[in-house]
Order: C-alpha cells, then sequence, then structure tokens
C-alpha cells in the first residue's frame, strides 16, 4: 500500500468516513461512544464542535480519519486532543502511523505544547505501541475504567507528549 496523503476532510469524504465510524464504534473495543450509535450521529460526533478533520486518502479511498481539538479551554488550551480511526480492512498498513506524524505536525504547526490522549484502552496494544513508539508516556492509569465487550473491564491510559524543546 502506498503512503497515504492525509488532507483535510471534504464533505465527500463523509460516506467513507460514515461507514468506517459506524465499524470502529460498533466493535465497541477502542472508544466510549454507544455501540449503537447511528451513521450520521458518528460523523456529526467526529466532525462537530471546534475539531478540524482529517482523511487519509490512498488511490483515491479514504482509509482513515484523525481530529484535533483544544483539550481543555483556558489555561489547559496548549494542549491538544486527537481521536483517530483507520478502516479495519486496511489496519497495520501504516495509515496510523502516517496520520500521527500529520497530526504530530499540525499541532506544532498550530501552536500546541502537548498532545494527550485521555482515554487509551489498555487493551488496544496497537494503538499504544504506536503511541509509545512515537514518544508518548503513560502519565495515568483509570482501573477498570473501560467495559471491554470481550475482556470485560479493562484499563484505560492517559498519554501524553511535550511537543516543544524547554
Amino acid at each position: 500500500m502506498t503512503t497515504p496523503d492525509v488532507r483535510p476532510y471534504e464533505p465527500h469524504d463523509g460516506a467513507a468516513l460514515g461507514a468506517i465510524l459506524e465499524q470502529v464504534f460498533r466493535a465497541g473495543d477502542t472508544y466510549t461512544i454507544d455501540r449503537d450509535i447511528s451513521r450520521e450521529d458518528a460523523l456529526a460526533y467526529w466532525t462537530g464542535g471546534e475539531r478540524r478533520v482529517f482523511s487519509a486518502i490512498v488511490d483515491g479511498r479514504l482509509h482513515g480519519s484523525y481530529y484535533i481539538v483544544r483539550n481543555q479551554q483556558g489555561g489547559g488550551s496548549h494542549v491538544c486532543n486527537c481521536g483517530f480511526v483507520t478502516d479495519p480492512m486496511t489496519r497495520g498498513k501504516g495509515i496510523a502511523r502516517t496520520m500521527l506524524a500529520h497530526a504530530l505536525q499540525t499541532a506544532r504547526d498550530s501552536g500546541f505544547r502537548a498532545m494527550q490522549f485521555n482515554f487509551v484502552v489498555s487493551t488496544n496494544t496497537r494503538a499504544v505501541g504506536l503511541w509509545e513508539k512515537a514518544g508518548f508516556e503513560i502519565v495515568g492509569r483509570l482501573p477498570a475504567a473501560f467495559d471491554h465487550p470481550e475482556t470485560g473491564y479493562v484499563d484505560a491510559l492517559v498519554m501524553y507528549k511535550t511537543l516543544v524543546a524547554d
């Protein structure tokens, strides 16, 4: 698979992104989103509010998406948060890695001083490994905070990466 082109989300990406979100949210193993959320509501959640949304495109087809947003208001607005989804059929092909590199550069270019993931399900070892390889640290552990559909209650992790040199 060729390296994806990551570009701003466009309205015509909606059908493909909605299909990916529906699959990921229905699986119920990585996001704290109701598993029965409608495709329309999932898309509204992903693209709503102050989120800047990006699409990962390979050969004209959307294979993943991420959003970036301030993690907090006021005194915490220098830290961003992101969410990532990849098409389950193309996981392990470098889509998330490419989106993460893009997100880190976008965050720096936007003046964010750090990136924080608030709730990484501990059993999502692929994501945890990718984030750690990119320099994120586990700065918090929420015991049994996520009810995984297959393994029951598992920990959620708070992961953090500074984006500026002191």
